[in-house]
C-alpha cells in the first residue's frame, strides 16, 4: 500500500499532529548545497537542516557509508559490540579533551544523559546535590527534563509544573551563576554560543570564569555543543577557542551529516555510571555510527574546521556590508557558519518568504533576527548569491 498525494501540504493538515509552523515549501530532493521542492524550484539552502547537513545534501562520502552499512547490519542493541559504534567513539575521544561516550539517537537524548550523570555525580560525589543551572535563552531539548532546562518560557509554560532541579539564570553573567550556587548545585550547562536563542555570544572571558567558579566549588561544566560543534564555528568544539576543557559535553546535529545521532561524552572522573543506570535501544546502532564515523572523518581529513573559519569570515563581513547599507539591521552576530543578522523590527517572517520567493532559504530563529546555518562545505561563491539576494530582499522591503 502506498500514500499518494496531489497536495502534501493539505494532507499534513489533516494527518500531522499542529506541532510545526511550517514554510510553505515541500522539499523532495538536494545535493550539495542546493534543494528542490515538488514543482521542480531549486533553492539555497542556508538553513542545512538546522545545522545538520554538515556536509550538504547526500555528500557520497555519506551516501556511500550509510548504503554499504545498511547491507552489511542495521541493529543489534547494546546485548553486542558492533564495530562501527566503537570506531566513532574511539574517534571521538581522540579528537576531544573527553573520555568517555554514550552514543544516543539525537541531541535531546544527548542532553538528558549528560543530565543523568550530573545528578549521578551529584548523589556519589556531592553529597547527593542535584540541581543545574542553566540559563535564559538556552535551549537544550524539546523532552520534558531539557524543556525544564531549557530557559525560555515560551518553551516551558505550556508544560508546567515542569521537572524541579533546574535554576535559569542570565546568560554572559558569572555572578549570576555564583549567586544561584547552593550546596544542591551539581552542574552548570550552558551552550558555547546560544544558538535557538539567536545566537548569542558571550564575552570572551565568561567561559573560563564559569570554568573557574566550577572547579572551585567542585561542580561539573557540561558544555551542549549540540549546534556549535562539528566544526560549526571554525574549531572542531566551540569550547577550543576558549581556552577551556568542559568535565560533559553534549553532541549531535552535524556529526551524522542528516542521519539521527547524538552522543554525550565526559572526563574520566566525571563518568560515575555503572552498568544498568543508562541506556538506549536504537542509541550507537551500526547504520548511524557509520554515518557519523564516515562524517566526522572527512570533517577532520579535509580540514574544514578551517574552511568554515574563511568562509565564515567571508559571509560574516558580506552581511556586514549589508547592515551598513539598510537600516532594518542592527548588527551581525555569530562565530564560525552560526551567524545572525539582528533586524530593528519584528520581520525575520517575511524576510524568509522573501529570501525563499527568490530561491535562498535562511531561518527566522527570532521575529527579529535571521540565522544562516549553510552547511560547512559552502564556498564563497555560495555566499556570494546568498549576500546577492538578501541585498534585493532587503531593498524591496526598506
Amino acid at each position: 500500500m502506498s500514500i499518494k498525494h496531489t497536495d502534501w501540504q493539505e494532507l499534513e493538515k489533516k494527518v500531522f499532529m499542529p506541532v510545526f509552523k511550517r514554510n510553505p515549501l515541500t522539499l523532495v530532493r538536494g545535493k550539495g548545497m542546493k534543494v528542490w521542492d515538488d514543482t521542480g524550484k531549486e533553492y539555497l539552502d542556508f538553513v542545512g537542516g538546522l545545522a545538520v547537513t554538515s556536509l550538504g545534501h547526500c555528500h557520497p562520502v555519506l551516501v556511500n557509508a550509510v548504503t554499504k552499512q545498511a547491507a552489511t547490519l542495521i541493529q543489534t542493541s547494546n546485548l553486542y559490540y558492533t564495530v562501527p559504534q566503537l570506531q566513532l567513539a574511539g574517534l571521538l575521544v581522540k579528537t576531544s579533551c573527553l573520555d568517555r561516550v554514550f552514543i544516543g539517537n539525537s541531541g535531546a537524548e544527548a542532553v538528558e544523559g549528560a543530565m543523568k550523570l550530573a545528578r549521578r555525580y551529584g548523589k556519589i560525589k556531592l553529597d547527593g546535590a542535584y540541581e543545574i543551572i542553566t540559563t535564559h535563552e538556552s535551549f537544550h531539548g524539546r523532552t520534558l527534563a531539557t524543556t525544564a532546562a531549557t530557559g525560555q518560557n515560551k518553551f516551558q509554560e505550556p508544560y508546567t509544573p515542569l521537572p524541579t532541579g533546574f535554576v535559569n539564570v542570565p546568560y554572559n553573567d558569572i555572578e549570576a551563576i555564583k549567586r544561584a550556587t547552593t550546596k544542591l548545585t551539581c552542574a552548570v550547562m550552558l551552550e558555547p554560543i546560544q544558538g535557538e536563542g539567536g545566537v548569542n555570544v558571550p564575552d570572551d572571558d565568561y567561559l573560563g570564569k564559569v570554568r573557574s567558579w566550577c572547579d572551585e566549588k567542585g561542580l561539573l561544566l557540561i558544555l551542549d555543543e549540540i549546534q556549535t560543534g562539528i566544526g560549526r564555528t571554525g574549531s572542531l568544539y566551540a569550547y577550543q577557542q576558549y581556552g577551556i576543557e568542559p568535565d560533559v559535553m553534549t553532541i549531535a546535529k552535524g556529526l551524522g551529516g542528516g542521519v539521527p545521532i547524538g552522543a554525550f561524552l565526559a572526563k574520566e572522573a566525571a563518568c560515575v555510571f555503572k552498568p544498568g543506570e543508562h541506556g538506549s535501544t536504537f542509541g550507537g546502532n551500526p547504520l548511524v555510527c557509520a554515518a557519523g564515523y564516515a562524517v566526522l572523518s572527512y570533517i577532520i581529513d579535509n580540514h574544514i574546521p578551517e574552511h568554515v573559519q574563511k568562509v565564515g569570515s567571508y559571509l560574516y563581513n558580506g552581511l556586514q556590508d549589508l547592515a551598513g547599507k539598510y537600516a532594518a539591521i542592527t548588527g551581525v552576530r555569530g562565530k564560525g557558519l552560526l551567524l545572525a543578522v539582528g533586524l530593528k523590527v519584528e520581520i525575520a517572517g517575511d524576510l524568509v518568504l522573501g529570501c525563499m520567493d527568490r530561491g535562498l532559504l535562511v531561518n527566522n530563529v527570532k521575529p527579529d533576527a535571521l540565522r544562516l546555518i549553510p552547511p560547512l562545505v559552502v564556498t564563497e561563491k555560495d555566499i556570494r548569491k546568498a549576500l546577492d539576494i538578501l541585498d534585493k530582499v532587503f531593498k524591496e522591503r526598506q
